[in-house]
């Protein structure tokens, strides 16, 4: 799996017009499920997510987590976080993970932050065009792959 996580102020997810996931302060997690993942990847990657601590303290420092904070998550299943680009202009996407395969994931992952939090996660809608608008805190960008846990 791979995340892009950002500190915002406030994120939105749009459908067609229409809002189905909205938060002030929190994360944007942008989420990659590829076909080599499982469980495990998950349940690692969920614990990162849930007590990264990159929200400042009273002295300025990154120190907080999200329950630190009462923050809050917008995830949006993201697939081309996996696009490979070694050949030609057009990216190819053989990496990452099938709906059959993703789709049970990422709402295995919604149900564990949800748990970790203790609180509603909001999300984006699984493969649909979503237009996701953001305000990046910072900016605080961060990049984590479970395959190198990094």
């Amino acid at each position: 799996m791979r995340a892009v996580i950002q500190r915002v102020t406030q994120a939105m997810c749009k459908v067609d017009d229409l809002i189905k996931g909205e938060i002030n302060q929190g994360f944007l997690v942008l989420l990659g499920i590829e076909d080599a993942d499982e469980l495990e990847d998950l349940e690692w990657l969920a614990q990162k997510i849930a007590n990264m601590r990159v929200f400042g303290d009273e002295s300025g420092l990154m120190n907080k987590s999200l329950a630190d904070v009462d923050g809050n998550i917008l995830l949006i299943s993201q697939f081309t976080l996996f696009a490979s680009t070694k050949k030609g202009n057009r990216p190819g996407f053989t990496n990452a993970a099938r709906p059959e395969k993703a789709i049970p994931l990422y709402e295995k992952m919604i149900k564990k932050l949800s748990a970790l939090l203790n609180k509603e996660i909001q999300c984006g809608v699984f493969g649909a065009d979503m237009k996701i608008s953001l305000v990046n805190d910072g900016p605080v960008t961060i990049l984590i792959d479970t395959k190198t846990k990094e």
